[in-house]
């Protein structure tokens, strides 16, 4: 088929093959084990406290976002480009890139300790959560040094060696997760996520030795300062990418709380969003090595690497989300009987669907990125946070978690549609992905899937639809396979 001869064909899809493999293969398990530990742990937290333990991941990671400081793009983009012409500056990017991390880190982690009681109260409407909120910010702190780390060892091209480390780190994250769910409660599990994260970067740090042994880098925090541009021409746009996207998902999920009940249809919206957060991995499993391999080609990457690019990740979102559209049961079945509901599939099926959207806006996402159209990138971002935020404060209060569930899907398609354009005039994406027949229908079937669950379409006619679906789709990305080089 020539849509596999596309992947074999080039040393691009040889390496891309390779980062996916190892990335899978350590990544994969990983994300199995705490997917399976997601689901024990909302079974035996409850949907209302379930719910809450999303509204503290949420505080958390909106946070992060401002004690990341796009450090994990700043070092996969630099270090790819510079690992092998010039050994020197990596080294200073390297120690630019740690030094940053543990300070931005520290710092966001002391405000969240220290605020904690005024979020608690007057924000996620929760004053009994103020000592797992502060909990949070060993969370907040970890997760800073972490997407530091991961970003460099993305940069070197060491899929092998995140795979171990993601191996090892689920493998000790399922049973503190699911003990301290057991014996501690909502306490008990924002600690086990703690204690994995400290796990997590400590394995990153031996990792990363040895990449700079294997690239001759020499390593060193003397120089570091020389690098302080790369602050403000990249992660500072880098940042302010998300620097709206976290509060406003953290602000959309307060006007969800605090309705009546809010904690319930709380439960709803994570227990759905789980499901979203699976697509994101398949997004971040192909992201580090494709956002590599696309800032190691620069300006010469091929029209077919650029298709690889955007249709990898999108092309798998849809096949996976098929079968869930088709039958969203599965989900319901997972979580137990306190999600078999009309609601909870109604917000389900908008999740899956915005997840498809999201999967192809990863493309154009890592393509801006590549090419350091960052600015732009931070006005699309804007531009996502007022539609989610104003969306939601429509919608929440009428419809609750499938309001939720509509407004992030609002906001996706309409950045998509945004940026789209762009990256087109900009020679940055194939002539297919910004218009199609073929990438048109695949679009055309994932809304109808959508449109039979809304309208609550019987089990028998989604099953018979199924197949033809399938069929449509895959059928539809062998042609876009075969006119790559238009």
């Amino acid at each position: 088929m020539k849509i596999l001869n596309l992947y074999r064909k080039s040393s691009f899809g040889r390496r891309l093959a390779n980062g996916v493999f190892w990335s899978m293969s350590g990544a994969g398990v990983s994300r199995a084990l705490t997917f399976s530990a997601t689901i024990i742990v909302a079974r035996l937290l409850g949907k209302s406290v379930f719910g809450e333990l999303g509204m503290i991941q949420s505080t958390v990671s909106t946070i992060g976002i401002f004690a990341g400081f796009g450090l994990s793009l700043t070092a996969t983009k630099y270090i790819a480009e510079l690992r092998r012409s010039n050994p020197v500056r990596t080294g200073r990017i390297l120690g630019l890139s740690r030094i940053i991390a543990a300070f931005t880190g520290s710092l966001f982690a002391l405000g969240l300790f220290l605020f904690a009681p005024w979020l608690a109260e007057h924000t996620i409407n929760a004053p009994h959560l103020i000592s797992v909120l502060r909990i949070g910010a060993l969370i907040l702190f970890f997760n800073a040094v972490n997407s530091a780390q991961i970003g460099a060892l993305a940069g070197f091209e060491a899929f092998k060696e995140i795979a171990y480390v993601n191996l090892l780190v689920g493998l000790f994250s399922f049973p503190i997760l699911v003990c301290g769910a057991y014996f501690g409660g909502i306490t008990g599990v924002v600690w086990a996520i703690a204690i994995n994260l400290c796990f997590h970067s400590l394995l990153n740090i031996v990792a990363l030795h040895k990449q700079t042994q294997r690239f001759n880098i020499p390593f060193s925090f003397g120089d570091w300062r020389l690098e302080l541009p790369i602050l403000w021409k990249f992660s500072l746009p880098a940042v302010l990418q998300g620097i709206l996207v976290g509060p406003a998902n953290w602000a959309s999920r307060a006007f969800l709380t605090n309705q009546p009940n809010g904690y319930d249809e709380m439960g709803i919206f994570m227990a759905a969003f789980t499901f979203h957060l699976f697509f994101m991995f398949i997004s971040g499993m192909l992201n580090a090595p494709l956002l590599s391999m696309v800032s190691n080609a620069g300006s010469t990457i091929s029209n077919k690497f650029k298709t690889v690019n955007i249709l990898t990740s999108w092309m798998i979102g849809v096949v996976i989300a098929i079968p869930l559209l088709c039958f969203p049961e599965i989900a319901q079945m997972v979580f137990g009987n306190e999600y078999d509901t009309y609601k909870f599939k109604l917000t389900f099926s908008l999740i899956v669907f915005c997840s498809c959207i999201l999967l192809y806006k990863s493309g154009l996402s890592r393509s801006m990125v590549a090419h350091g159209i960052l600015w732009w990138g931070v006005f699309s971002n804007s531009l996502w946070a007022v539609i989610m935020v104003v969306s939601a404060f429509f919608f929440v209060p009428w419809w609750g978690a499938p309001g939720l569930a509509l407004s992030l899907t609002i906001a996706y398609l309409i950045q998509t549609a945004v940026i789209l354009p762009l990256c087109y005039s900009r020679k940055l994406v194939p002539k297919w992905a910004f218009y199609s027949l073929d990438s048109t229908l695949i679009w055309l079937v994932i809304v109808g899937l959508v449109f039979l669950n809304i309208t609550n379409v019987s089990i028998t006619i989604r099953s018979i639809i199924f197949i033809p679906s399938l069929l449509l789709v895959g059928l539809a990305f062998v042609r876009i396979g075969r006119y790559t080089t238009t």
